[in-house]
């Protein structure tokens, strides 16, 4: 509530913002999350910011708040069903949309498929080039004029 109440529209805000699904029963997802936070990382938080997909339909003040502000709004999705594309939009947004299977040619692979095979480490389904490639379109489309 606190947050809330001291949250002013224009006022600490990113300059872009990414909504990303990171659907952690599949690899997609995982270097979906991965991928944000490493642009981030490299454009800084004054450039963008991953805002929280959960805040938008449920009326978070501050979230609503900073993606209206926002100059660019990107949803990066691991797969086709692209639900953060879907959500941002049903929340009144027009974002620019990475889905990973199209864009950078992912292929998808549910975490659920090894179930009772085994456990694997999270890491053992991601791969850093696909991470590095997902984080470099992110910084592309964040960049781009």
């Amino acid at each position: 509530m606190a947050e809330e109440q001291q949250f002013q529209a224009g006022v600490n805000t990113h300059e872009n913002v990414i909504f990303s699904c990171f659907g952690g029963a599949s690899n997609t997802g995982i270097t979906s999350g991965l991928a944000c936070l490493d642009a981030v990382k490299e454009l800084g938080l004054e450039k963008a910011a991953i805002m929280c997909l959960g805040g938008l339909p449920t009326g978070v003040k501050p979230v609503l708040g900073k993606t209206r502000a926002a100059k660019k709004i990107v949803t990066v999705d691991g797969c086709t069903f692209e639900c953060s594309r879907k959500i941002v939009e049903q929340a009144g947004f027009k974002p620019i949309s990475i889905v990973l299977t199209r864009d950078i040619g992912m292929k998808k692979k549910s975490l659920s498929e090894d179930i009772g095979k085994g456990v694997k480490g999270l890491m053992e389904y991601v791969s850093d080039e696909e991470v590095q490639k997902a984080r470099d379109l992110i910084v592309k489309v964040i960049n781009e004029k």
